[in-house]
């Protein structure tokens, strides 16, 4: 088995221009990491020679190793082997990028956040920025796939690459680009050295008008709130300031800009709470019943999921089952609508895989809440739980289900070392490694 140093190597996560990010072992104990190495593309080592890429690489590490902040990865180790220089981090298996269905083609659409989910993401992004600005570190690449997501769903700004301190002049060729296309504020291809801390928070007003409503702002940009039925014209305002293309006409700081969010959540809070209080709550009724969802495990590979599972291009159901809820007691929801019983929580903690069967197991060995046969669902299953984005009203029902457990296993597998899982908060399909660490919620009965 390939190592890097003395870590174990178990796969790639992703490579750019100037290293490549695998996902590592360290053994005994076991624990997984993410460990970037430079590895250059060859074009960008004749632009700019070993020399200086090491510096740039030594640099990054050093950036994210003086950082502390829940917002921001942390660096657990540095080394060198075989010639290149590595930095270990943090794993965190997901990004806002994935979160959203960002595909190759950025300007391709994306999966709308809940406003709430969206909310969070904006908030903590603004956070970890106003550490990096406060000790003078400009990002200049920030993007979904950069905002990770550690296994609770809090953000973790990644990837310091391209960043420099205040005031810094980096050696870099003239016709080098700077930043990520669609991202970058417009100042970073005129004056990529003079691009201050304002530039970051244009690239997080794309990201954020991104997140909701699906799409790219473009140079002309449409108001948000014709696009999103949460939004109003207070939210028009902020989206304008940050991605004024004049950084002199955007908010001064990160501060200004997360003070301006406050009001606009605020504002939405008391909205939502007029539009309950006059919210008509359904009249009582049972969906008819519908045919039991697949209960057996299946491997499916990527190919094969959009048909066998029923999803669309962004991993959605192509259409919503309908379910009905009835608590069962304190632990147990009944979907009479899909015959099965439901955990209305689910695993405390995030599990990896293998974990999670073996959780089910200790399940029907206590025999919890009376029943001996608990399992993990299936994909379908899962997709039984899911509903639009909501909007408006939407948010007036309460959710029946814990939201601590937003991303769960299901039994079906996509290879021999990798399993499929739902996203219960996006609404998506996907797939993770099986060490990779979600909650688990079982389920009994079903066809």
């Amino acid at each position: 088995m390939r190592r890097i140093g003395r870590y174990l190597v178990r796969g790639l996560l992703g490579r750019g221009g100037m290293s490549r990010v695998y996902l590592v072992e360290l053994p005994p104990i076991g624990r997984m990491a993410a460990l970037k190495r430079l590895e250059p593309d060859p074009l960008l080592l004749r632009l700019l020679g070993e020399d200086v890429l090491r510096e740039m690489f030594l640099a990054e590490a050093v950036k994210m190793a003086r950082l502390s902040h829940p917002h921001i990865a942390a660096v657990q180790d540095y080394d060198e082997a075989d010639g290149r220089p590595f930095a270990v981090m943090d794993y965190h298996f997901l990004n806002v990028g994935v979160l959203i269905g960002e595909r190759r083609r950025a300007e391709l659409a994306s999966r709308i956040l809940r406003l709430d989910r969206a909310l969070a993401i904006a908030r903590e992004t603004l956070e970890g920025l106003a550490c990096l600005h406060h000790h003078g570190i400009v990002h200049l690449d920030i993007k979904p796939f950069n905002l990770l997501l550690d296994e609770r769903g809090a953000v973790r700004i990644a990837d310091f690459g391209l960043s420099r301190l205040r005031g810094e002049r980096v050696k870099r060729p003239s016709h080098l680009n700077v930043g990520s296309p669609w991202y970058a504020a417009p100042e970073q291809e005129r004056d990529p050295e003079g691009a201050d801390e304002r530039a970051d928070l244009y690239a997080l007003g794309v990201t954020c008008y991104r997140l909701l409503t699906g799409r790219l702002p473009g140079p002309a940009p449409e108001a948000p709130s014709r696009l999103n039925p949460d939004l109003d014209e207070g939210w028009d305002e902020w989206f304008r300031r940050l991605l004024d293309p004049d950084p002199a006409r955007r908010f001064a700081s990160a501060a200004a800009a997360s003070a301006a969010l406050e009001i606009l959540e605020a504002d939405w809070r008391r909205c939502q709470e007029r539009i309950c209080a006059l919210e008509t709550p359904p009249p009582p009724g049972r969906p008819a019943a519908a045919a039991p969802p697949r209960a057996a495990a299946r491997k499916v590979a990527p190919a094969e999921a959009a048909s066998r599972f029923g999803l669309d291009e962004l991993r959605r159901p192509a259409a919503y089952a309908r379910h009905a809820f009835a608590p069962e007691g304190a632990e147990i929801l009944r979907d009479t609508a899909n015959g099965l019983l439901w955990q209305r929580g689910g695993s405390p903690c995030p599990l990896g895989w293998r974990e999670a069967h073996a959780y089910v197991e200790r399940l029907n060995r206590m025999g919890a809440a009376g029943i001996r046969s608990w399992r993990l669902p299936t994909v379908e299953e899962l997709l039984t739980l899911l509903a639009p984005t909501p909007h408006g009203a939407d948010f007036c029902t309460e959710a029946p289900f814990d939201r601590l457990q937003r991303r769960l296993w299901s039994c079906d597998r996509r290879s021999f070392t990798a399993a499929w899982f739902v996203d219960l908060e996006a609404g998506f399909v996907s797939w993770l490694d099986f060490r990779a660490r979600l909650f688990a919620r079982a389920v009994s009965g079903g066809g």
